[in-house]
């Protein structure tokens, strides 16, 4: 709905007696004609002016790229609490700790209570907006005629004014306020899904890196054992001081990766420290020694309407466009004249004492009509910015859905491709190993060049980190997965341990119910996409 006249600015306040009111609101009715387009269109948005908010369209595939491929199935997402499909207990109580001290978490939850009490304070102004209490004592003085006189009064008065909500103006409001907290509520679910991938990703690097430099000091053992065996020949004249050479150099650089690796494990126990809410200290003890987690090739992933939309960014960009929706009604109400019910009751004497007999009380009580009716052309563009705000956050909501696809897409095709490498690295790495092995009794015999038995060293020092950092990245690319699903919200596992601050808990619930059942939203027409942003549906 939107203005149809833009008169010049004036200002019109009246005062009546309460059988005005029902003039005013007739008034009202046909005040109607410079922002709605009929009083019926008014009475069918249930009394208030702007638009009924619907759920938008986005833009959402039928399918997944890789649906056809077998590891790929359409059984519904079970992400409710999906990093224990890793059988880890160790990362089972990380996840669990990190939910209840992570300070992040902390501030969203704080969030909520703010949208809470701000909507608190949007229903309260929907009843009468100004009440004062006064009283007062004045000693007064008058002069003239050849005396003074002196008198006193004494003053008491309840004053109240109710602008009666013709227009749905605080309607809308509360509507917006509404929506904010909802939009609190999945901000602090992204939150949660952002952490647990977090810590589930941090806790794969640990546990790789730790691999790694186990591998490393392997490694460093053999090569150490060539050095002395070729030491050896050196000392009995069957070798020359370019194979001793070349043999330190190699166990030099297989030697230097430990530190590169150590320094990179201790970047990745802060990291977790910090996930976990606690400042940084060594995890060698907590964490243990423990492999790369391993999952299964087959992976849930429904549908992407069924999945994407369900994210709590998504859920969230989706509450944001509800509270614009809202606000261009509040803005719209502006046009149209505000009806107040004012009244003033009282009692006044000269004496403290005559304040409470008859005679000592008074009051008023009837309507009032402010209008600004010379001022459209602000109202108007104000109306206008509002609108303007709208189709930006629908803009960013279906964008929001779309890039929620790509980080879907992306995260399952390198889920299926890791594996294939991982499977093709553990297989490179198997047979460096036994060329290794092969070659280390030909080295004990005398009977190889120097120069293949560091060749084929080196070889399986890099193939076999290859086949360790292969394997982490399955995991990660499963981990990415699950947090381009949204998943880990809202988790009932989560919800044994630590919960948030009490006074969110309750818009959490609620929360996790709505989301139990959202609504259905259907795929974006091209024909729609390309209508012009004034067209599109609110």
């Amino acid at each position: 709905m939107r203005p149809r006249s833009r008169p010049s600015r004036c200002l019109i306040t009246l005062r009546a007696d309460s059988r005005w009111l029902a003039g005013l609101a007739l008034l009202g009715v046909v005040a109607l004609t410079p922002g709605c387009r009929s009083p019926r269109e008014w009475v069918a948005n249930g009394f208030k002016v702007g638009p009924n908010y619907c759920p938008p369209t986005a833009p959402v595939a039928q399918d997944w790229i890789d649906a056809n491929d077998r590891r790929v199935l359409k059984d519904p997402v079970d992400h409710v609490v999906w990093w224990s499909s890793f059988n880890d207990p160790v990362l089972n109580e990380l996840v669990l700790q990190a939910y209840g001290q992570n300070l992040t978490v902390r501030e969203a939850g704080a969030r909520i209570m703010e949208a809470r009490a701000l909507r608190a304070i949007a229903v309260g102004s929907f009843f009468p907006q100004q009440q004062d209490f006064s009283a007062s004592y004045t000693h007064n003085l008058s002069t003239g005629s050849g005396f003074d006189r002196h008198f006193s009064t004494w003053r008491g008065s309840f004053s109240l004014a109710w602008e009666i909500d013709f227009w749905g103006r605080y309607r809308r409001a509360i509507e917006a306020a509404d929506a904010d907290l909802d939009a609190s509520v999945f901000d602090y679910g992204d939150v949660v899904v952002t952490l647990v991938a977090d810590v589930a990703a941090t806790y794969i690097d640990i546990r790789t890196l730790q691999a790694r430099l186990e591998l490393v000091q392997q490694n460093v053992l053999n090569q150490q054992k060539t050095y002395d065996t070729i030491q050896t020949r050196f000392n009995g004249g069957e070798a020359s001081d370019i194979d001793v050479q070349q043999a330190k150099s190699s166990l030099a650089q297989t030697k230097a990766l430990a530190p590169q690796v150590e320094s990179a494990l201790r970047q990745a126990q802060n990291q977790l420290c910090v996930l976990l809410g606690m400042p940084p200290e060594d995890l060698t003890t907590m964490l243990g020694e423990g492999e790369i987690p391993a999952v299964e090739p087959e992976i849930a992933l429904g549908v992407p309407a069924a999945t994407l939309l369900q994210r709590p960014d998504v859920r969230r960009a989706e509450r944001n466009l509800a509270t614009q929706s809202a606000l261009i009604g509040v803005a719209e109400a502006d046009l149209y004249p505000q009806i107040t019910l004012v009244g003033t009751v009282g009692r006044s004497a000269n004496q403290f004492a005559d304040v409470f007999r008859s005679g000592a009380g008074f009051g008023s009580i009837g309507p009032s009509l402010n209008w600004n009716i010379l001022n459209y052309g602000r109202i108007v563009n104000g109306i206008r910015v509002q609108d303007a705000r709208f189709q930006q956050l629908l803009a960013n909501y279906r964008q929001t859905v779309l890039l929620a696809n790509l980080e879907a897409e992306n995260a399952i095709v390198d889920f299926l491709k890791s594996q294939q490498r991982f499977e093709l690295q553990l297989e490179a790495a198997q047979a460096a190993g036994k060329t290794n092995e092969l070659i280390n009794l030909q080295l004990d015999e005398g009977e190889v060049d120097i120069n293949r038995v560091i060749t084929v060293q080196d070889s399986k020092t890099r193939q076999e980190e290859n086949a360790a950092v292969a394997k982490g990245q399955v995991a990660q690319a499963y981990i990415a997965i699950y947090r381009s699903l949204g998943g880990g919200w809202p988790s009932p596992y989560l919800a044994r341990g630590l919960t948030p601050p009490v006074e969110a808990a309750e818009a959490i619930q609620a929360a996790e119910e709505e989301i139990a059942a959202p609504p259905a939203i259907e795929p974006l027409p091209i024909e729609e996409a390309l209508q012009l942003p004034e067209e599109v549906e609110r």
